[in-house]
């Protein structure tokens, strides 16, 4: 957590030679601009400034300066870059020429959604379990279509060929001040996983970001290829990105339920901003991933599921999101509706305490279920009173 006056220093005591200003378009792809030294005064300052109309969502050739502001605070070494002539890379804020935020700065959006939880008496921690394959590449550096290994859940090494990349990504992760909670090798060949003790939103979104760009860069830098997207492999488990949820109340009394009952009553309008390829439907109701809208103790067949947990660990498990969410657009909107839940005093439905992956029809009746296409989920969201009071409008057409 660095000051402007810790960066300078930091950046002069340590040989740093380039630094990185990232941010995000607004599906969740980081961007970013390198500078030298001398112009980190400027920076922080004054802002870099870029070309608007280049950055998917972001508008036209209109208006198109915009600027970017670092945020000290997330200041962080580049591990795999040369320990002489080091690059260090900060998140930003983008604002407009006058230093007004720019709108659909997603960043800012979650900023925005906080102090909104924090008027209402709510702290939220986040906490995601993100998956991903690993596939062999030519000779060319090119991706094939062969995983890895074909190992299976929770395998070990010589069958698990996966870990000791897990092991460099974590390493990497912790040089970079995210601490990983747990890695394992995941049901499809190939397919790992990387967890994360829970954490303060804004962070917790800049650390899913920073994750998908390290594993990606450590599989490179190894001769593989790592793929985030919901479904590489047909037959096979698809990419999730479960999120944890955990709450703390000023009145001191467990909203969990209530929290739970608001994401539940929107999550079809909310499905486009967790889940928004085509991709990320060959997923859902397939291989461990939710269909219904529904919620349950321990059970993984839900959507939303409650772990067997206690005290602080006590949290709620949102498993139908995938790599390819936006988390600064996925923990807003998570939160918002959650919040609602809170307000509205919404009671959850009744616990569906049953195994929905081998449920007969008889057990399914009446549920209700996610869109099951990406038009589906568009439509939802179109039409949503709720997504127009949580988005910018012309962050709502650009999805």
């Amino acid at each position: 957590m660095y000051s402007k006056g810790e960066v300078a220093t930091f950046i002069e005591e340590e040989d740093v030679k380039f630094i990185r200003l990232a941010f995000c378009d607004i599906y969740g792809r980081q961007k970013n601009i390198s500078i030298m030294p001398n112009e980190l005064d400027r920076a922080f300052n004054e802002g870099i400034s870029f070309d608007a109309s280049a950055i998917a969502g972001f508008g036209d050739e209109m208006r198109s300066d915009l600027f970017l502001h670092p945020d000290p605070s997330t200041l962080s070494i580049l591990p795999w870059r040369p320990a002489h002539g080091r690059v260090v890379r900060m998140f930003c804020d983008i604002r407009y020429p006058d230093g007004t935020p720019y709108e659909l700065d997603c960043r800012h959006i979650l900023k925005e959604t906080l102090k909104e939880a924090a008027a209402a008496g709510i702290e939220c921690r986040f906490g995601s379990e993100c998956e991903f394959y690993l596939f062999k590449t030519d000779e060319q550096g090119r991706k094939t279509n062969e995983p890895l290994d074909t190992a299976g859940y929770m395998d070990i090494a010589p069958e698990d060929k996966g870990e000791n990349i897990r092991r460099e990504i974590c390493f990497t992760l912790s040089d970079m001040g995210i601490a990983p909670e747990s890695s394992h090798h995941e049901e499809g060949p190939g397919q790992n996983e990387v967890d994360f003790r829970y954490g303060e939103p804004l962070k917790a979104a800049d650390d899913a970001v920073t994750f998908k760009s390290v594993v990606k860069t450590i599989a490179t830098l190894n001769g593989i290829y790592a793929e985030f997207s919901p479904k590489p492999l047909a037959g096979f488990s698809g990419n999730g990105m479960h999120i944890n949820i955990s709450l703390k109340s000023n009145d001191g009394l467990d909203h969990t339920e209530q929290f739970m009952a608001g994401i539940l009553k929107h999550i079809k309008e909310l499905t486009l901003f967790l889940n928004p390829s085509e991709q990320s439907y060959k997923r859902l109701g397939e291989h461990k991933a939710p269909k219904y809208i529904t919620w349950s103790p321990e059970n993984r067949s839900q959507l939303i599921r409650i772990p067997a947990a206690f005290g602080e660990h006590r949290r709620m498990e949102l498993r139908s999101p995938d790599p390819e969410a936006n988390p600064y657009l996925a923990y807003s909107l998570l939160i918002k509706a959650g919040i609602r839940g809170i307000k509205d005093e919404l009671t959850p439905q009744k616990a569906t305490n049953v195994n929905l992956f081998y449920a007969n029809s008889s057990d399914t009746n009446g549920l209700e279920e996610l869109p099951v296409t990406l038009r589906e989920a568009k439509e939802a969201a179109k039409n949503s009173a709720f997504i127009k009071s949580c988005l910018p409008e012309r962050l709502i057409e650009a999805f």
